[in-house]
């Protein structure tokens, strides 16, 4: 009996590392993949945003376009459309007889509800086969159960880095030449998808394209070729250029570079190179991100409530206009304002930035800082949902921030902006 597999794609937009690809490929004679641009990711939510905005929806296409590119080298085709999972996956199902399915598995509520849907319109015959595949350290190879993850960074870290590995890189074999065939779907557009095209700022501090191969020449440019890596701790709280960070997150937030590809990276650099703290603080980063999405597995939609994960009650404000002016970078406060016209303008800002506008937003305006999750995740190129939630919830006080704290903006634009650069840089073009 041929069988026939196919790939779903979501959040796993790479063919090195790709768990349900290796899978897919070593139990099945045939395999496809298949992309939906889900028509909801591009709608207004609750807030009045677009989900996705321009930014980030023009990485995921150039990203796309790549990914079905680099399958068709390993004879596999990767269709694509704009339309809903449940609706276009049982077609291909039963066109092609699919006698297994792989995808990524997720946890978060609309993906959930999303695969349910899927599920429910296929047949039962058919095999599902989820991977985790988005971690740096695998569920099955840490210490902890799920209901026992801490919550604490620095308790999850230590038990992590004493107690768990981290899997190596696999790779896929290229399929028969038989697997081949002409598809005829095409990767959409801005205008496809309802958005608006537009040109790069050329200010911007991310004037990366979307895809595979960007992410891995970005991770070989940061590293092996300028060695900003031997300095990334002393750069990363940077407000300006290319290279005060890695940019990494983009690439990892779609899956088109995978943590554990970047984390083998900087162990042969620390060997070959040097090890020292910057490039311990890049692993260190990766951990931050595995415990974010930890504690969205954990805690499940209480990171999408107002009270939290800490089930902490606050007076959230809803003021229409002090929530406009913070999107428009017209409050009193120059830094919040230059980082928020950064954003709106490239869809790109710093760790420092982020951390300050969110602070400011939630803690200092009292606003419901759900209302500026949303925001970032219709603006943000990077935007990751357990990243990003997490974040808000930490410096809104209803998270994993065990000293509660309030940025003190003022002095933080004097101590990371102290020649108003980054400031000059948005304050003053955007008066013209």
């Amino acid at each position: 009996m041929t069988k026939t597999g196919l790939v779903w794609f979501r959040n796993d937009l790479r063919i090195h590392d790709q768990i349900s690809l290796i899978k897919a490929a070593k139990e099945n004679s045939f395999v496809m993949g298949i992309y939906c641009f889900d028509p909801r990711h591009y709608e207004k939510d609750r807030f009045g945003f677009v989900k996705t905005e321009k930014f980030r929806a023009m990485f995921l296409i150039e990203t796309i376009n790549e990914l079905q590119t680099e399958l068709n080298d390993l004879n596999i085709p990767l269709f694509v459309h704009v339309g809903k999972p449940e609706a276009v996956i049982p077609q291909y199902v039963n066109i092609h007889k699919v006698t297994s399915i792989y995808l990524q598995k997720e946890w978060t509520s609309e993906e959930a509800s999303v695969f349910e849907n899927v599920k429910n319109t296929v047949s039962s015959e058919v095999n599902w086969v989820e991977s985790f595949d988005q971690f740096l350290f695998h569920p099955e190879d840490i210490s902890m159960t799920i209901d026992k993850i801490p919550q604490v960074f620095t308790v999850f870290r230590k038990k992590c880095e004493k107690y768990a590995s981290i899997r190596p890189i696999e790779t896929i074999s290229k399929m028969p030449e038989k697997n081949r065939v002409t598809h005829l779907t095409k990767v959409p557009t801005l205008h496809d998808l309802g958005l608006n095209d537009f040109e790069k700022d050329t200010r911007t501090a991310f004037p990366f394209k979307g895809g595979e191969k960007a992410g891995l020449e970005r991770l070989k440019s940061y590293s092996w070729d300028t060695k900003k890596l031997s300095y990334y701790k002393k750069t990363r709280n940077g407000l300006l250029g290319t290279d005060y960070s890695s940019k990494f997150s983009a690439w990892l937030a779609n899956g088109s570079l995978s943590p554990r590809m970047i984390y083998h990276e900087i162990k042969k650099y620390e060997s070959e190179i040097v090890k020292n703290q910057s490039t311990y603080w890049m692993i260190f980063e990766l951990i931050w991100r595995d415990f974010f999405k930890y504690i969205s597995f954990k805690h499940g939609n209480d990171i999408f409530k107002p009270e939290g994960i800490l089930h902490q009650t606050y007076e959230w404000n809803r003021d229409a206009k002090l929530i406009q002016r913070w999107i428009d970078g017209e409050t009193t406060e120059p830094f919040v304002n230059a980082n928020m016209l950064e954003l709106k303008h490239t869809g790109w800002m710093s760790n420092r930035g982020r951390q300050n506008v969110a602070s400011y937003f939630a803690r200092t305006l009292q606003l419901d800082w759900r209302i500026g999750a949303a925001y970032f995740e219709s603006l943000l190129l990077d935007y990751d949902v357990h990243s990003n939630y997490g974040n808000w919830m930490y410096v809104s006080g209803v998270g994993n921030d065990p000293r509660n704290r309030t940025f003190n903006v003022k002095l933080q634009a004097e101590r990371y902006d102290a020649n108003n650069k980054f400031q000059n840089l948005w304050l003053q073009t955007s008066l013209f």
